[in-house]
């Protein structure tokens, strides 16, 4: 029977508490149940994400493929379905799934992520033409981000009236305004919408190929927000954080082909977000002390310069 990893378990009895220690007690028995359905025998030790794992595998048909299984949450509802509207097009290609289990067969890239790239021009470049490459009509089952704006407005409100912080009123204003005007008016597109470097693998049939999406249709400018907020803290390398982040925007909007001015505003959305959802609950990489307050001051910094606009 398959071991889970044990920084997995830890993690996922912090994040789902008694659910999730009844997940991962069944989870080496749904591996070899889905092992059996697919024909597959493991090849290679069992990795993990965010919320699940990867088991390599062969498979007589595909050859080499991963099992992925993840917890079962409304979150992770949608991930197949992105990948079944892909096709294999800027994304792995998904071979079986198992909805009742949150598990899919999935084509093998490799381990190595576009986070790994020095060049941050040439990270923004590629991430861009992905988001190009998946940004295809929505299937209509998808959730769409637009039905989410009212709820975000609410809570930018919520938030800077509950919570100490020293984000000035423009700045929030600015987030609320684009959650009501830029959300409510959002086309039926497809998105990965968790769209980051490390989502991003070297591959052997494309280059790079995406993996872990949410499946939701939307802006495409919105990836724009979700992969800026994930290379802040490379950005403060260059010196100049203001001339570092408009760059890094424009860089992106070009080769994704999108409105540079709705990823700016999408992005400062996305700072302002994580600026209030870190006060709450922390970062995944800083939930207290020191690294925190820095994280945070980050953050804090992203949303008040891209408020100002270029």
């Amino acid at each position: 029977m398959m071991e889970v990893p044990e920084a997995f378990v830890r993690s996922t009895l912090e994040r789902e508490g008694e659910p999730g220690a009844a997940w991962l007690a069944e989870l080496p028995g749904i591996v070899e149940e889905l092992l059996g359905r697919w024909d597959c025998v493991r090849d290679g030790e069992v990795m993990y994400g965010g919320v699940g794992v990867i088991v390599p595998v062969l498979r007589p048909a595909e050859g080499a493929a991963v099992v992925k299984v993840s917890f079962p949450h409304p979150g992770n509802v949608h991930e197949p379905d992105a990948f079944a509207a892909w096709g294999g097009r800027g994304a792995v290609l998904l071979h079986e799934r198992y909805d009742e289990h949150f598990a899919m067969l999935l084509e093998r890239v490799r381990s190595s992520t576009l986070a790994e790239v020095e060049d941050s021009d040439e990270v923004m470049r590629i991430a861009g033409r992905i988001s190009h490459r998946l940004a295809i009509p929505a299937p209509p089952e998808l959730p769409r981000l637009r039905d989410q704006a009212d709820a975000w407005a609410a809570q930018l409100r919520q938030d800077a009236a509950e919570l100490t912080h020293a984000l000035p009123r423009r700045v929030v204003d600015a987030a609320v305004a684009t959650a009501q005007e830029l959300g409510r008016d959002q086309p039926d597109t497809l998105i990965h919408g968790d769209l980051h470097a490390r989502n991003i693998l070297r591959a052997d049939r494309e280059p790079w190929l995406a993996v872990d999406p949410k499946g939701y249709a939307g802006d495409p400018a919105y990836d724009g927000g979700t992969l800026l907020k994930a290379r802040s803290p490379a950005l403060l390398e260059a010196g100049d954080l203001r001339r570092a982040l408009f760059r890094t925007l424009h860089v992106f909007a070009e080769a994704a082909e999108v409105d540079p001015e709705r990823a700016r505003r999408w992005a400062q959305f996305h700072a302002v977000q994580s600026a209030f959802w870190g006060r709450r609950h922390g970062f995944r990489k800083a939930r207290g002390g020191p690294q925190l307050d820095w994280f945070t001051q980050l953050v804090d910094s992203l949303a008040e310069l891209l408020a100002e606009g270029t």
